[in-house]
């Protein structure tokens, strides 16, 4: 997402974007004379036991970067797409273009990075790009720990555009969610395990007990059938609404009272930086780079994980007062204006810039 929405702000910049994938880029239509769109097909030669995802997408991109003389291959992700990148740039030889920007965006350093058997395989791709970016402070200084003798990684945060999350909620579709006096909860995921988001449902059953509640869900992925299990044990689940995988999400947020994100661990946290453009303050745990992005009683709260009971504390505190609960509002549109793409995407053009030069 993030790398779709950078590609989509830069074409609107007046770059021209080729995007490199084996699916288009989620969340928006790519009618735009600037961007252009590269299928990775899916290998199936016989020679290989399994599918040689990055042997095709290099070639892949040596193919696109020398058809449309690129500049710079910026690829999200050490494992596979850096080191694509790099068997990419010998095909095509010491040409000095196009030019290899990483940025990291968490696994790299939790996941590939501390598994003994890719850790050289990230270091090699971290090292051999010509910059590497991180999304938040918190990753930048976990991939100096884990890779000390990567040369420079630049701090180029996540960013929200605000032209399309804003504040605008339309009452008749918030009514439509939840009625005038219940709490209405809202999550965004990819739900997945370390996402956590059956604490999702935990939470919404103990603020349930002091005011009327309810929880919107958006996003689709393997944790469901345990939501939905959690729903039945906990006799919440006619009080949970699912919306699976949705373009366009700005409806949906600016409906919601309290957003949550209890995850186990968070790089940075886009979804709870484009709840609060919103105007949706969130209650998340205290890990990673939301400790960058939420602060305790001002746009938010931030609890230990797994504490659901501090969690759902925190939300009714915040909704118990009508004004109050407009601060918190007023405070997490305030807080995104750090994030506005019309800030960050900049950061990321002057860096290409020094990469070229």
């Amino acid at each position: 997402m993030v790398a779709g929405e950078l590609g989509r702000l830069l074409a609107r910049r007046g770059h021209e974007i080729h995007f490199i994938a084996d699916a288009p880029p989620f969340r928006f239509s790519l009618y735009d004379e600037q961007l252009f769109y590269h299928e990775v097909a899916a290998s199936s030669h016989p020679t290989f036991r399994y599918p040689p995802y990055t042997l095709t997408l290099a070639a892949k991109m040596a193919e696109v970067a020398r058809r449309f003389e690129l500049d710079i291959l910026h690829v999200h992700y050490a494992l596979p797409h850096a080191a694509a990148a790099i068997l990419a740039q010998g095909i095509l030889g010491n040409t000095g273009r196009p030019k290899l920007v990483t940025t990291l965006h968490g696994t790299d350093v939790t996941s590939t990075g501390a598994d003994s058997a890719l850790h050289d395989m990230t270091r090699y791709s971290i090292r051999a790009s010509d910059a590497v970016t991180a999304v938040s402070q918190f990753l930048r200084q976990a991939a100096i720990e884990t890779f000390p003798e990567t040369a420079e990684v630049v701090l180029i945060p996540n960013f929200v555009d605000l032209g399309a999350y804003s504040r605008i909620t339309n009452g008749e579709q918030r009514l439509k969610l939840a009625a005038e006096e219940e709490v209405l909860l809202v999550h965004l995921s990819n739900f997945r395990a370390v996402k956590r988001p059956v604490d999702t449902v935990r939470i919404l059953a103990a603020v349930n007990e002091q005011r009327p509640a309810r929880l919107a869900l958006i996003g689709e992925g393997p944790e469901m059938a345990a939501v939905r299990a959690e729903g039945d044990r906990l006799n919440v689940q006619d009080r949970i609404r699912e919306f699976g995988n949705q373009v366009h999400i700005q409806p949906l947020l600016a409906c919601g009272d309290v957003f949550l994100l209890p995850s186990e661990a968070e790089s940075f946290g886009l979804a709870a930086l484009e709840a609060l453009a919103c105007g949706v303050p969130a209650v998340t745990s205290d890990v990673g780079g939301l400790k960058e992005l939420i602060e305790n009683g001002k746009n938010g709260f931030r609890a230990a994980v797994c504490d659901t009971d501090s969690m759902a504390a925190r939300v009714l505190e915040m909704v118990s007062d009508r004004v109050m609960l407009e601060a918190y509002r007023e405070e997490a549109c305030n807080s995104a204006k750090r994030f506005d793409a019309e800030r960050i995407v900049p950061m990321y053009e002057e860096l290409y810039r020094r990469t070229l030069s």
